[in-house]
């Protein structure tokens, strides 16, 4: 293929997005027959299947391949539009970022970053292996993701942000009913934990008591879900220092194992693009995570 038709790029991009060749065509604002003659025209050019039709509809390797390159191309195309002084449109740019860090100190780095704005950020809650799947894919930009949680991506930069630490829990009535003489492995099997999709809790009852197999706990996706669960006297678990600090002082929580902690180092995985937009993203993102985070 000579050259790439960038009209049916944008058409193989938003049916990626969306998962759905309806959906597209309302993305863009053309038929849906539009939509399918489009990428027919693109996968006739290429002599290659682009899309796998179904619910949802989603695009091949090669079709992946091509979506991360329209993509990179409208972040250059638009950074050169800026040094040209034309209008513009914001770009789109999407990350991934761990629950635990947009509870805690992902937020402050938004507001230099959006103020005045300088892309249409699309933030989307993902764990570590997911997030880099979808850094891999070329679904999102960058991400936060922990250091241990996969190998790097090819054409990506790794940064170090630091360390999230987190203690383990509960309000002081609960502690005293579940756990009036220790916290044990005895106890540990009959109290209510709650935990998130990444079983945290878990991984540090193994490191520091030993305890392994399972244990009674609810699962709660999201980190103020969690949080708010603890908080009720419901169950004990993890929760960032971040946040647990201020509920210890104020009486509202007791640390259960007093000077052991679980930490996860977090790294920036990002895209080697360079364009002011997302050399400021990259740069906001790692001078906040170093502000809040503890550093080795």
């Amino acid at each position: 293929m000579s050259t790439l038709d960038y009209r049916g790029l944008a058409v193989l991009d938003a049916v990626a997005a969306s998962g759905s060749f309806e959906k597209a065509a309302l993305m863009l604002g053309i038929s849906q027959s539009a939509v399918s003659q489009r990428i027919k025209a693109l996968e006739d050019a290429t002599g290659r299947l682009l899309v796998v039709r179904g619910t949802p509809s989603v695009p091949t390797g090669l079709g992946q391949r091509l979506v991360v390159h329209h993509r990179h191309v409208k972040l250059m195309e638009a950074a050169l539009d800026i040094d040209l002084g034309r209008e513009v449109s914001l770009p789109d740019l999407s990350i991934a970022v761990d629950g635990d860090s947009l509870a805690t100190w992902f937020g402050h780095a938004l507001t230099p970053l959006l103020s005045p704005p300088r892309c249409q950020l699309d933030v989307r809650q993902a764990d570590s292996e997911d997030a880099l799947k979808l850094v891999r894919e070329g679904a999102v930009f960058a991400c936060v993701a922990a250091q241990n949680g996969g190998e790097s991506v090819n054409g990506t930069s790794a940064t170090p942000l630091g360390v999230l630490r987190y203690t383990c829990v509960a309000t002081l009535e609960f502690a005293a009913h579940w756990f009036g003489d220790s916290f044990s492995a005895e106890a540990v099997q009959l109290a209510p934990a709650v935990v998130s999709e990444r079983m945290l809790l878990g991984r540090y009852l193994a490191q520091e008591f030993d305890i392994t197999g399972a244990f009674p706990h609810h699962t709660m996706p999201a980190a103020g879900t969690l949080e708010n669960c603890i908080l009720q006297g419901a169950a004990y678990g993890l929760m960032p220092e971040l946040t647990a600090l201020n509920h210890l002082a104020m009486g509202r929580l007791v640390d259960l194992t007093p000077g052991k902690t679980f930490s996860i180092a977090l790294s920036w995985h990002a895209w080697n693009i360079d364009t002011p937009f997302t050399r400021t993203l990259s740069e906001q993102i790692i001078d906040s995570a170093r502000k809040y985070l503890l550093q080795p």
